[in-house]
């Protein structure tokens, strides 16, 4: 996003630029790909150090209890060092179900642990690829005295390979349930499958795990309440992060394009990549733009409709922009392009993983075109 610098939010900036030019950089994303471990602890303590995690968490959990205006800025600034670490996935999503849900010792032990680095507690809400929003649900949460039993499988759960406990989504008898389970909870094993950029999504498969009362964070409309503002504040936030890696991507092209020669001159010279790369330039903008626009609005968005409106406008948008920005890219730098060593392949697998994940391009202009006629159906009413 375009910042002032002498802001607040230009100085966050500033901090996040330093932060990953110090060791966030793209041979620690390489040799922790080659190594599958994808996540470093040491890097995720850091992150908490500098009070990151704690961007949305209240100040009662020890956190900094601010905006999407700033956890947008970091996001995005992670995103243009391509950041393995799943800060989305666990201080925007995670942090967002924990803030709305009951308030328990349970909520606040994560939420503390959360800021703090010592626990990462990742949300399990998803079972087909089809439906990121959770709305199909075949997870159950069976009643007996002292709690519940849960049973069923969660799919393509981002930040799995590190997590401490999964927040999960169940159907029981009275309601949406929302269950605190930890990753070691008899019953409970995770499988990891790799994505495109090195990184991996969780299966998780629950067999009878018991769940005592004290790990049930919301039920019924607080659950669901809880879940879609969280779904539609990460989808915002992932955009976020799409915006760093177009950005960044960009300007490898527009180098790459001062430096590479043909014919005795720089490719940059010649009219027809110019203008090619004057209507990325433009998608870039315009991506941008509609994130500034849409942060804005979200975290005081009025009504439930207006809040998914702006976060899939959004998704929408930088989805589209980060896949034909980086694409056009690898087209940019030729042969050299598409092999291994060369880092702007890096930036194309990440636009392909966070363009899909909480739903893709169209699934979200479909979404903001049926919100869009409820919308008008409800004003007219």
């Amino acid at each position: 996003m375009s910042i002032d610098n002498n802001s607040h939010a230009g100085m966050l900036a500033q901090s996040v630029g330093d932060f990953v030019k110090r060791g966030a950089d793209l041979p620690r994303v390489r040799a922790l790909s080659q190594t599958h471990a994808e996540f470093d602890r040491a890097q995720w303590r850091q992150l908490a150090e500098l009070g990151w995690l704690g961007v949305l968490v209240p100040e009662s959990c020890g956190g900094l209890g601010l905006g999407l205006a700033e956890a947008a800025i970091v996001t995005e600034g992670l995103g243009r060092a391509l950041t393995p670490e799943p800060y989305t996935a666990v201080a925007i999503l995670s942090a967002r179900v924990l803030e709305h849900a009951a308030a328990t010792p349970l909520r606040e032990e994560l939420l503390t642990g959360l800021v703090t680095g010592d626990r990462i507690p990742v949300l399990a809400w998803q079972e087909q690829a089809d439906d990121f929003g959770g709305l199909q649900i075949a997870a159950t949460a069976t009643p007996f005295e002292g709690g519940y039993r849960v049973s069923g499988q969660k799919k393509f759960v981002i930040g799995a390979s590190a997590a401490d406990g999964y927040l999960v989504t169940a159907q029981a008898k009275d309601g949406l349930q929302l269950l605190w389970v930890p990753r070691d909870a008899a019953g409970c094993s995770t499988g990891l499958h790799p994505l495109a950029d090195g990184r991996s999504y969780g299966e998780i498969t629950f067999k009878d795990v018991t769940v005592p009362r004290e790990q049930v964070l919301a039920t019924g409309g607080a659950a669901r309440a809880a879940l879609d503002r969280a779904l539609d504040h990460a989808a915002a936030t992932a955009s976020a992060e799409l915006v760093g890696v177009m950005k960044r991507a960009n300007e490898m092209s527009l180098d790459y394009m001062k430096t590479r020669v043909q014919f005795g001159k720089a490719i940059g010279s010649f009219q027809a990549l110019q203008h090619r790369a004057v209507d990325l330039y433009i998608q870039q903008e315009l991506a941008d733009a509609v994130l500034r626009d849409v942060i804005g609005q979200l975290d005081d968005a009025p009504a439930d409709i207006a809040r998914a409106l702006a976060a899939s406008r959004a998704k929408s948008r930088c989805a589209d922009a980060a896949l034909a920005i980086t694409r056009a890219a690898i087209q940019f730098h030729g042969a050299i392009g598409f092999t291994e060593d060369c880092d702007v392949g890096l930036y194309v697998k990440r636009a392909m993983t966070v363009s899909a994940w909480l739903g893709n391009a169209r699934t979200h202009r479909a979404r903001y075109a049926r919100l869009s006629v409820q919308a008008q159906r409800k004003e007219a009413a």
